[in-house]
């Protein structure tokens, strides 16, 4: 019974080392996006075109499993809009970036909006001071790609995704390495 039961401790005993490993190389992969935040920003143009061209293949594929007229037309026409859009993003992936960081502009833009609103619904309970710092941090990066759009086409979403990474790598290792030394006690 303990050679059934001994693959599972050395399975949990590596895996936080996995673990490690690939939160460290995240970091290093975010670092590497801040250094070039252009390539980072293609590199993420590249993935929504490509993710757009399979959801728009899906939907196209759902148009014919449609049981109505109207759903059939309606998948159809948002499977070709998104299969356009993802041709477009990939064959054309600098002007993509560009029309990618606008979007990035607005939608921040309104998502610090509604967290300064939701900080005035919800105001009377603690600690929702860091909802509207976080609304008007939120509202002054969308201004700032606002106004300097197109040109910040070239740091806005590499920039954005590199610090996402880095600190996803961070909070990876962080619980892996507290994972490690929960096994090591055992």
């Amino acid at each position: 019974m303990s050679d059934a039961v001994s693959p599972i401790p050395n399975f949990a005993n590596r895996t936080p080392n996995w673990s490690i490993f690939l939160s460290i190389l995240l970091i290093l992969a975010g670092f590497c996006t801040l250094l070039i935040p252009f390539m980072g920003g293609i590199g993420v143009t590249l993935f929504v075109g490509w993710a757009l061209m399979i959801s728009g293949i899906a939907h196209l594929v759902f148009a014919w499993k449609g049981h109505t007229t109207g759903t059939r037309i309606w998948e159809l026409l948002v499977g070709l809009a998104y299969l356009l859009a993802g041709i477009y993003l990939i064959a054309h992936p600098v002007a993509g970036l560009a029309s990618l960081t606008l979007l990035l502009a607005f939608y921040l833009f309104f998502e610090g909006i509604f967290e300064v609103i939701a900080f005035f619904q919800v105001r009377s309970r603690p600690g929702t001071g860091w909802l509207l710092f976080d609304g008007l941090v939120t509202l002054l990066l969308a201004i700032m790609i606002w106004r300097q759009w197109p040109f910040s086409t070239v740091w806005a979403i590499g920039t954005l995704v590199g610090i996402s990474m880095i600190f996803s790598g961070f909070s990876r290792l962080m619980l892996s390495m507290g994972a490690q030394r929960v096994l090591k006690a055992f």
